[in-house]
């Protein structure tokens, strides 16, 4: 009797599912990469269950005729292959043929694709990967795959799955890395009707896309890249030192579009960053390495996420030059020198400068209480620096007196924050500083009264006064001061111009004019003092997320959160520049005047106070 025997071929399939449909996610990845292989202009993903109740990928590609639509079904039946050297010169997403028939095989399948012009198309649906019925369908543009249940007829895999939102993290994020190595094609998904990711096709600006997946407090962080040697491009963008996270979530690593996760790359940038930040800290890095596909071998792990280079050496030097020409310039300190040039290296002495204060004054700190600096961060920026200062030993502005000297939290790094809400500083505190000059490009050193050296940050106190200015107009019984003539056009996705829209009262209420434009474009017409040269699109879609719910009462209490956004983005516009003696004078003078106790998006406190005598004492 014989003891070997062929496989099914829907055994064969689920034994393929079991190396590429992990979980959910894997189905989205593959499914949305052939969408990008078809020349989708658009994709949208929705969601149900975490993914495994329900996947739909709806693209507007090029679609496929019934014999294609039946044919992709089987396994090994690809576009993107004909012959053996084509394995060597891969080009396309998706390739081995395995992915469509995988997923079909262990779930409930439906696909609905119909070629361009084509007066009928094709609905194919299958449960479990047998017995497909082929019908016609309306035509459509693209194609719209629906996958239910998945692994319904697995339940030893589907066990293995995780709770429905840790598989819907996993889904999200693979939207976001196919959608951060192609700008030039607008993502949508959704999750039972809730928005997961959106941002329209970007190709001008990929900022656009990457503040979109990391969040829109990356975008003036961001800064580009470039190395072009033989047989090997890098370009991307790569964030400053002072917008980190405290994992590796914000690497993104792309070779021919396609996202890999190699080590040897990782590493690279990792050292290019280490002389610039604090210990557990990361990067923000998004990288595209473009190689000859002959020079990459992609068909190294079942969901292709290895790759290996034919000279992986050449790659990892491209990179750390194109970063290291980004870290030397320094250009979030402002700097326009030439790196090469004279001068050249003054910013990258600027911020090491900095940075050595700081671990000075965290050691004295130490030496006298036994204690690092408090340290909170932001949470809403992910770990990102906020923009106000306090927390140093002395009389320090804005923290009680209750604060324990043995606080406990890590030491600082450069430019980040420790902010206590809700304390003001005495009067006539800030018209009696002696501005000195400016550290790190950033932060202007002053004489404190009594002998105290005091490091301003410049972000924050435009907040701080801005937020007393339009909270000051806001109660204001004339209503708020003229507006400044401001025209714009804007698009938006569906549900921000719909709180655009129904918010007009809101807005008008904090003179911001905006009118429906058709569709989901708005018109910007004026905006308040102040905000004249801020990201138009930027402050429309915070606004969106901070306006009141319809109907409510239209005042200080209710529109805080707007106001402060408004105070943010006016000192994120104004303060992108040094301010000039007479701006800082000006600016002390208005700090003098303003409210403490309203709380900012950055938080209240703009100051870092030491006193010399203890500076001193401790340098010996």
């Amino acid at each position: 009797m014989a003891r070997i025997a062929r496989l099914s071929d829907v055994l064969i399939n689920k034994i393929a599912a079991g190396e590429v449909v992990e979980r959910p996610a894997s189905v989205v990845k593959e499914l949305v990469e052939n969408s990008l292989d078809a020349g989708s202009s658009t994709i949208r993903v929705d969601l149900a269950g975490g993914g495994v109740d329900r996947i739909i990928i709806s693209d507007d590609g090029h679609g496929m005729g019934r014999h294609d639509a039946t044919l992709c079904l089987e396994r090994h039946a690809t576009s993107k292959l004909r012959e053996l050297d084509d394995l060597f010169h891969i080009d396309s997403m998706g390739f081995r043929g395995e992915a469509v028939p995988a997923i079909a095989s262990v779930s409930r399948f439906s696909l609905h694709t119909a070629e361009v012009g084509a007066d009928v198309g094709t609905r194919v649906t299958l449960e479990g990967g047998v017995d497909p019925l082929i019908e016609d369908a309306p035509p459509r543009t693209g194609t719209v795959i629906t996958v239910e249940d998945l692994f319904f007829n697995v339940p030893a895999r589907r066990k293995f799955l995780r709770r429905g939102d840790t598989e819907l993290k996993h889904a999200e994020e693979a939207v976001v890395r196919l959608a951060l190595a192609n700008p030039e094609v607008g993502f949508f998904a959704t999750h039972e009707g809730n928005e997961l990711f959106s941002s329209a096709a970007c190709p001008e600006d990929p900022r656009e896309r990457i503040a979109a997946a990391l969040g829109p407090a990356a975008h003036p962080h961001l800064f580009p890249v470039e190395e072009r040697r033989l047989g090997v491009s890098v370009t991307g963008y790569a964030a400053s030192p002072e917008f980190t996270f405290p994992n590796a979530r914000g690497l993104y690593t792309f070779v021919n579009r396609r996202y890999v996760r190699d080590r040897g790359l990782i590493g690279t940038i990792q050292r290019a960053y280490q002389d610039f930040l604090a210990a557990g800290r990361q990067p923000v890095v998004v990288l595209h390495i473009d190689v000859d596909p002959i020079a990459v071998d992609v068909n190294v792990h079942p969901q292709k996420l290895e790759v290996r280079f034919s000279d992986a050496r050449g790659v990892q030097e491209a990179i750390s030059a194109a970063l290291n020409r980004m870290l030397r310039a320094a250009p979030w300190l402002g700097a326009g020198a030439d790196p090469n040039g004279p001068g050249g290296n003054q910013p990258r002495d600027a911020a090491h400068y900095a940075l050595a204060v700081e671990r000075f004054l965290t050691r004295a700190q130490e030496a006298s209480w036994g204690a690092p600096l408090p340290t909170t961060l932001d949470a809403a920026s992910g770990g990102a620096p906020s923009h106000a200062l306090s927390g140093a030993p002395g009389p320090m502005v804005g923290i009680p007196s209750s604060l324990p000297f043995g606080a406990v939290g890590r030491p600082p790094a450069f430019g980040e924050a420790q902010p206590q809400l809700n304390e003001a500083p005495p009067p006539g505190y800030f018209a009696a500083l002696r501005p000195m000059g400016l550290l790190g490009g950033r932060f202007h050193l002053c004489e404190g009264p009594g002998g105290t050296l005091v490091v301003l940050d410049p972000h924050a106190a435009l907040e701080r006064t801005r937020l007393t200015t339009y909270l000051r107009a806001l109660d204001d019984a004339k209503g708020p001061p003229a507006p400044s003539l401001f025209g714009t056009t804007l698009e938006f996705p569906v549900q921000v111009a719909k709180a655009l829209v129904e918010g007009r009262e809101a807005l008008s209420r904090l003179g911001v004019d905006v009118e429906p434009f058709g569709g989901t474009t708005v018109a910007l017409k004026t905006v308040p003092p102040g905000l004249e040269g801020a990201d138009a699109r930027s402050l429309l879609e915070a606004l969106a997320r901070a306006l009141p719910p319809k109907g409510a009462a239209l005042d200080s209490v209710t529109l805080a959160e707007a106001v402060r956004v408004m105070a943010c983005h006016a000192a994120r516009k104004a303060g992108s520049v040094p301010l000039t003696d007479a701006q800082l004078r000006a600016l002390l003078g208005e700090l003098d005047r303003a409210d403490f106790h309203p709380p900012c998006i950055h938080g209240t406190v703009v100051v870092l106070e030491m006193p010399l005598l203890e500076l001193e004492r401790r340098a010996r």
